[in-house]
Parts: structure tokens; C-alpha cells; sequence
């Protein structure tokens, strides 16, 4: 299941005064139009970077729980060639990003895996209301069931042994629901996050920095490292039915030949993530609860990442999510959270998405005080990670911020143009055209020339 989140790019200006007047932009007059949407052409994962132990225990920890918490008692995973079909009704980009995924499953993971039409496809992905999801999971973005082919069997399934992944042997016949009235970079990522749930690990670990099964959201396509970890799922070493040591004992044998690399590499063996801040960060950027709520959860969780002598990627997304939530109360503290954040990720390895994000929020803070050339320096430093791995809301952000900046410093044309070449990424990113204008007014309204 893909959580609902408090979006990671929301409210960037929340900390910034609103414009004072009702003041045409040079943005206005270059935008009569929003041009076509921008897709990525070829990925460029990073092979992972850590020790094979380490990954042994990520593996074995990600194969053998739920995200609840819950053990599972065996290995599960699909026997022979997966098929995949698609129902429902689906944008046009869900299609060509299905494509290149499945490309990478089989040439970086090594999957056997096709479309077909026919009703008895291993894998059914059903395009779907993110009402129609909600009425069945009220905390999902989307989600995988087990036993299922289709939203109305999964409804009469929902409370029973059925959809019990604990009970499962052996997978034959899943379904993945997607949302179809959301931007197509939201149905992409919902896609590569179920989809490889659905052939392989059901844990989400809060400890990997650079891996989609991770609850913070921060990567949204399938990295080197869950391809990794997929191509093990699938080894020829190991069935359906091992336990987990079973699976622990063929490990290293196998991972000494999958990534040869990371058998010289020296084990970081980050500590567990105790649940009771991974339910602070739940309540904090989750759903149905209110600011004040919110931002003491963000605290609680602060205190706990502090408290546990944590200085990787989890202290910095604690103070990231205290920065989130405090920013439109108290700015002050607002930013001193974001810099906390990005020394934090700046200390620790395969980062480099994560400190985009915080980027974004440091360049809108520079831009608010007029300090055209500090955004601008932020920006370019960090503008390259949101296109290497593909999340195009992000880069829209940061065309955008760059934007501001540039004008800020006198370069109005190259303003321009770098602002009108952000709108294509901005509607994958964001969607509807009602969202992509909300999303550069925000940015604007940051910039204190145009108050």
C-alpha cells in the first residue's frame, strides 16, 4: 500500500506574504497555453551502493513482514512467466509508463513478465477513482490484494481469509488499484511502488535511504537497488515456501553473485526504526489530523530521531517534516529545520533525491528575501537529481524557483523561458491545467518584486 501523504512540494510559499496586489506576471504573457506534457526517456538508476549484508537483512526484513509489523512465516513469489493485463479506464501516460517498466523488470531484474488481454493474467492493475479506493482503504494512495482480479471482488473479499497475506503459499492472482483522476506522475509512481509488491517484498523499512520501499515517498521510481532485490526474489536459490532462514542462509552465496561490488563494501547497519516514530511521521504528514496535531506529532518525532542518536536519513527527514509543518506559523524555525535537514543528508550516503526536496523549500526562502543569486545556486546544485530520477514535480518546482530567482537577478527573457519550459514537466507532475497555474502563482507570489 502506498500511504497518503501530506505532499512533499505543498505550500513552499505558506511561509512567504501573499502579493498585495492583483498584479499581472511576464508569466501571464508567455503562458497563453500550457504546452504538451514531458516524459522521461531513458532511466539511469544507481547500482546500490552498500554492503551485501547490510542488503541481506534489508532483504530479509522486507520478504518477511508486513508493513504492520506482522510476520509472514513464508517466502512467497509467482512461479514462471507473469502475465499482466490493464482494466478500467487510464490516462494515455499510464500505458507508455507500464511499457518502460516492464522493460526494466526484465532486463534489470531479470523477470519473465508480458501484457496479455486474456481474464486469468497473473497481475489485473485496474485504473480506478481514488474515491473508489478510499471507500475500501481510507489511508491508501493505492494498493495490491491478493486473490483477486478486480475492485468487486475485493469488496466481497475485503474481511476474509481471501486477501490474508499471511495465508498466502504461493502467489497465482493479484490486483493492483490505481487512481485514474490524478496526475499522471501519481498514477507512475503508485505503478512502480504496487507493482513490485505485488512480485516481490511487502515491507516498506523507514532505514533505506535509496529504495521505493520506504513509507517516506521520497524515491517514486524503482531504484538500482529494489531491482536488486527483485532479480533475488526471483532466484533460482530460492521457492516458495522457505522460511526466513531458510532464505538467510542462501543469501550470501547469492548476493556474492548478483553484486559482486558489494562484497567489499563495509556494513553500516543502521538500527531499527521503533514504530512509535514511524506512527509520529504517520500522524504528522498523514491524514485526518488537524495542523496543531500535526506539527506535535512533527516533534514527537524530532525528539525520538534525537533521542535515538540518529544522524542519518531519518534525523533529517524528522526535521524535514517539523520544517513542512511549522513553516506557515513560524518561518524563522521553519527554515533553521530545513538547514538541519540538509546537513543531516548531506552526512549520509545516497541522498542526493532527499536533499532536492529540502532544495526547494531553501531556494523558496532565498527567493522570499529577495536573494536571487543564493536560489539560484541552491537550485542549480540540485536541479540534476530531480531529472536523474525522474520525478518531474519536483523538477517543475525547481525550473520554477529558478525562474523567480532569475528574475530577481535581472535576467528577465532567460526567466521566461525557463519558466515556460518547466510547464510540460509541471503537467505530468502535477496534472490538470488548474494545477499546474496554481503551482506557478505559488512560486510567484513568492517573489517580493511581483507583491
Amino acid at each position: 500500500m502506498r500511504p497518503i501523504l501530506l505532499p512533499l512540494l505543498l505550500a513552499l510559499g505558506a511561509c512567504m506574504p501573499a502579493p498585495q496586489a492583483d498584479q499581472p506576471s511576464r508569466a501571464a504573457l508567455v503562458e497563453p497555453g500550457l504546452p504538451p506534457v514531458k516524459t522521461f526517456a531513458a532511466p539511469h538508476p544507481a547500482p546500490p551502493s552498500r554492503a551485501n549484508g547490510d542488503i541481506a537483512r534489508d532483504f530479509l526484513d522486507l520478504a518477511f513482514k508486513l508493513e504492520s509489523g506482522r510476520d509472514l512465516p513464508v517466502l512467497t513469489r509467482f512461479e514462471g512467466p507473469i502475465t499482466l493485463r490493464v482494466l478500467g479506464h487510464a490516462p494515455r501516460t499510464l500505458a507508455s509508463d507500464l511499457n518502460r517498466l516492464l522493460y526494466r523488470l526484465r532486463t534489470e531484474a531479470g523477470l519473465d513478465i508480458a501484457l496479455t488481454d486474456r481474464d486469468d493474467a497473473a497481475i489485473t492493475i485496474q485504473a480506478v477513482t481514488r474515491a473508489d479506493i478510499r471507500r475500501q482503504l481510507p489511508q491508501a494512495a493505492c494498493f495490491v490484494a491478493p486473490n483477486v482480479s478486480n475492485l468487486a471482488q475485493y469488496r466481497l473479499a475485503r474481511r476474509t481469509s481471501v486477501v490474508n497475506w499471511t495465508l498466502l503459499r504461493e502467489r497465482k492472482r493479484l490486483a493492483i488499484f490505481l487512481p485514474n483522476d490524478t496526475s499522471p506522475q501519481e498514477m507512475r509512481d503508485c505503478l512502480h511502488e504496487e507493482l513490485a509488491q505485488a512480485l516481490g517484498p511487502l515491507n516498506d523499512l523507514y532505514r533505506l535511504p535509496d529504495s521505493v520501499f520506504n513509507d517516506d515517498n521520497v524515491h517514486t521510481v524503482l531504484t538500482g537497488f529494489d531491482m536488486l532485490i527483485l532479480r533475488a526474489y526471483y532466484a533460482p536459490e530460492l521457492r516458495n515456501g522457505m522460511t526466513r532462514a531458510e532464505v538467510a542462509a542462501r543469501l550470501p552465496r547469492l548476493l556474492a553473485r548478483l553484486n559482486p561490488a558489494g562484497e567489499h563494501r563495509e556494513m553500516r547497519a543502521l538500527g531499527p526504526t521503533p514504530r512509535v516514530w514511524i506512527d509520529a511521521i504517520q500522524t504528522a504528514l498523514g491524514p485526518g489530523a488537524g495542523p496543531a496535531e500535526r506539527r506535535r506529532a512533527a516533534e514527537r518525532a524530532l525528539q525520538i530521531a534525537s533521542s535515538m542518536g540518529w544522524t542519518d536519513h531519518r534525523r533529517a527527514f524528522s526535521h524535514y517534516a517539523m520544517g513542512r509543518l511549522t513553516q506557515a506559523v513560524d518561518p524563522g524555525s521553519a527554515l533553521r529545520d530545513f538547514q538541519a535537514a540538509d546537513r543531516f543528508y548531506a552526512s549520509a550516503p545516497d541522498t542526493e533525491l532527499h536533499r532536492a526536496y529540502v532544495a526547494a523549500q531553501l531556494a523558496a526562502h532565498a527567493i522570499g528575501r529577495g536573494d536571487g543569486a543564493a536560489a539560484r545556486q541552491i537550485v542549480d546544485r540540485n536541479i540534476g537529481a530531480a531529472a536523474r530520477y525522474e520525478n518531474a514535480a519536483l523538477l517543475a518546482t525547481l525550473m520554477m524557483l529558478r525562474a523567480e530567482a532569475l528574475a530577481l537577478t535581472g535576467e528577465p527573457d532567460l526567466s521566461d523561458s525557463v519558466r515556460l519550459d518547466s510547464l510540460g514537466w509541471a503537467r505530468y507532475g502535477f496534472g490538470a491545467d488548474w494545477a499546474v497555474r496554481a503551482k506557478m502563482r505559488e512560486i510567484e507570489s513568492l517573489n517580493p518584486l511581483k507583491g
